[in-house]
């Protein structure tokens, strides 16, 4: 199985989200693809804010079902192994284009895993934070890419030494395991008790929690929030 290293652009963040850009790279194989697409709807300001592309911009691109991309992605992604940055995001916009994913990493929580005491895990904070150096534009999918590759080779070297592995093959059934687990939070990262620890608010405020775990608990299983609850769970 090979590494597919991969990031969207998408118009919006919501369910309905479609695909305007689509970067990736094959690790075993070198090749790299960088493609716009015109997609079925508008793009929303709050998307172009953060990523840049217009509708203009992608006017006259192929709509990415019509392209032959969609055909050799999906076949890529059905026998290799995605590795994306929050991954469930880039999963649901290619379900929305028609995709069947099979096996995935998240560097998001790989990283919520592997590296301790970090202030925030997302990919263009933890580039610098970790010194990745990598010269490339934040919010663009080959960009995000570009920093993706390293970061998830930083991260191999972590379950590597603090697993004591020693053989690829080790190191990505490793990584596949962590994949599965949720992560148990230290803080949290909103309301009233933001930033707290949750070792501290189970002292001060356990209602609060036995609050927030009821309101998590009534939304349906695919909405709630699975590290949160698993957190929570852990300190009532």
């Amino acid at each position: 199985m090979a590494i597919i290293i991969l990031d969207t652009e998408t118009t919006d963040k919501d369910d309905s989200k479609r695909l305007i850009q689509l970067a990736y790279k094959n690790m075993e194989t070198g090749e790299f693809v960088n493609e716009y697409f015109k997609p079925p709807m508008p793009i929303s300001f709050g998307a172009m804010a953060v990523h840049h592309v217009t509708n203009e911009m992608v006017a006259d691109k192929k709509p990415f079902d019509e392209s032959e991309h969609k055909a050799s992605v999906e076949e890529l992604l059905k026998e290799n192994i995605l590795v994306a940055h929050n991954a469930l995001f880039d999963i649901q916009v290619l379900k929305n284009e028609g995709l069947e994913i099979g096996e995935y990493l998240d560097t998001l929580r790989l990283a919520r895993h592997l590296i301790e005491g970090s202030e925030q895990y997302s990919l263009q904070y933890l580039r610098y934070s970790l010194g990745l150096g990598v010269d490339a534009s934040a919010h663009d999918a080959l960009g995000d890419v570009l920093v993706l590759e390293a970061l998830f080779e930083y991260l191999k070297k972590q379950a590597e030494e603090q697993f004591k592995l020693s053989s690829e093959e080790e190191v990505i059934k490793k990584l596949l395991e962590l994949n599965d687990m949720p992560v148990l939070l230290d803080k949290i990262g909103f309301g009233k008790h933001r930033g707290k620890l949750f070792a501290d608010i189970v002292k001060e405020d356990r209602s609060y929690l036995q609050w927030l775990f009821g309101s998590e608990s009534e939304k349906p299983t695919a909405d709630q929030n699975e590290e949160l609850v698993y957190t929570l769970k852990h300190w009532l």
